[in-house]
């Protein structure tokens, strides 16, 4: 049986460690493309990366792969993952690839996979690369002379810069406006500050200097103390942060204050709804989005759906139902009516264009209901996940019980690292700070056991 490969958001793991290796990625090439070349004309595959050092080992193997099935390769270089899946279909190539661990630390990478429409890879497409992976493939290297050709797109930074500009109304511009962007040391770091720039903001960059060793270390989304410090510092009237790979975003309004992917998603339902362009009848988001999010929508006569957590099944329900707004509350925020894919910078500018409009600091405009108390809590674990064990289980339900319709208490493996997530909403904070000290003691009481 093919081994698993694929989690909520591609492959991903440490990197020179399988599944992060160069013969992994070799073949992960040579899969996808077996199964994305078709017979006639030469097939294109995209490929993107974000600053990780590790870029190179994967980016090397995969092309490889892609080339040894006689795929011609096109690289973009450094490009936010947004930008793969737009390039994928401006380019009219059979397959996308970014290779990215998203917010993950440096030493993790991960590929993600596109198809021809710029969407992600359905779950059925990657049953059949994670088989092929594991199978021989050396009878569907093509002939020498058909082999693949690599070459590098040169203006793809500019071809990205247009196309986030054609999503901002016409029209409007940011003059006047003082923003700091913080691009995490990922994809964005070039084309995020030039993007405000050219539309008139006064632009402060943060996170510019990748090494490829500090993506995402002390900035971006995963932490974001510098940019809302450097929003009061600097009095500017808005802070964006992105993570790695640009697909994911946090806003702070000018007192430095944090507006997380629910805030925004009702911030940009709502201009979107009372300009009559909110399609579906309101969001879609996952389980994770708080509570009061869908309270609020609902007394504006909104719905909001839920899915599991994942851009690619917020994607998929938006898809499938008509819903031009969706994402998640740690930021991916997928606009339909542009993208295939979360985009930070698209996202971003759409809060600009609120903040434009109204002639209002984002203090006013962005903050569009008072959420519930909500904690979070991630814990690592190595080997086996602790949810079915017994202890887990009982504190989990002991928890389930004791909320009632108070609240709610959501655990799951995370699908992109070795941890578990752990959310709890209610009422009462106190409730809720002791329900998750008694799972968190449950899981680690576990994992003791497990070493033991």
């Amino acid at each position: 049986m093919a081994a698993k490969l694929f989690g909520t958001d591609g492959i991903r793991g440490t990197a020179n460690v399988e599944p992060m290796t160069a013969e992994t990625a070799l073949r992960v090439g040579m899969s996808a493309g077996k199964i994305f070349t078709r017979g006639g004309s030469r097939q294109t595959v995209v490929i993107g990366k974000d600053t990780r050092l590790s870029g190179y080992l994967i980016e090397s193997a995969l092309a490889a792969g892609f080339i040894g099935m006689g795929m011609d390769v096109v690289f973009v270089g450094p490009m936010p993952t947004p930008a793969v899946a737009m390039l994928t279909r401006s380019l009219r190539a059979e397959l996308g690839v970014m290779i990215s661990a998203s917010h993950n630390p440096y030493q993790d990478n991960g590929i993600k996979l596109f198809g021809p429409d710029g969407y992600k890879i359905s779950d059925e497409i990657e049953k059949k690369v994670e088989c092929f992976v594991s199978s021989e493939m050396d009878a569907d290297l093509v002939d020498s002379v058909h082999l693949g050709r690599a070459k590098r797109l040169e203006d793809a930074e500019g071809r990205y810069i247009e196309f986030v500009k054609s999503t901002f109304p016409k029209g409007l511009r940011l003059d006047g406006l003082k923003v700091v962007v913080d691009c995490g040391n990922g994809a964005a770091y070039k084309v995020a500050p030039k993007m405000l720039w050219e539309l008139g903001a006064d632009v402060i960059p943060l996170g510019i200097e990748p090494d490829g060793v500090n993506i995402n270390k002390l900035c971006g989304t995963t932490d974001t103390r510098a940019m809302c410090e450097l929003v009061c510092r600097e009095g500017a009237n808005i802070g964006i942060a992105l993570d790695g790979d640009a697909d994911r975003v946090l806003i702070a309004d000018e007192a430095g204050l944090l507006l997380d992917g629910d805030q925004l998603m009702a911030t940009i339902a709502e201009s979107w709804n009372s300009a009559g362009r909110l399609n579906g009848g309101g969001i879609v988001a996952t389980v994770m989005s708080n509570g009061a999010l869908e309270n609020h929508l609902n007394g504006l006569g909104l719905q909001m759906m839920r899915t599991q957590v994942g851009d690619r099944y917020v994607t998929e329900y938006m898809r499938a139902n008509g819903f031009n707004v969706g994402g998640e509350q740690s930021g991916h925020i997928v606009l339909s009516d542009y993208t295939t894919t979360g985009d930070g910078l698209i996202a971003a500018l759409e809060v600009l264009a609120v903040m434009v409009n109204a002639e209002r600091p984002l203090s006013h405009v962005g903050r569009r209901f008072d959420p519930f108390p909500q904690i979070v809590e991630n814990i690592q674990f190595d080997g086996v996940s602790p949810l079915e064990d017994g202890r887990v289980v009982d504190a989990v339900r002991a928890a389930e019980d004791l909320l009632k319709e108070s609240g709610r208490i959501l655990i799951r493996n995370s699908g992109t690292e070795p941890v578990v997530r752990i959310m709890a909403e209610g009422e009462d904070l106190d409730v809720l700070k002791d329900i998750v000290n008694e799972i968190v003691f449950a899981i680690k009481q576990t994992l003791k056991s497990v070493k033991a």
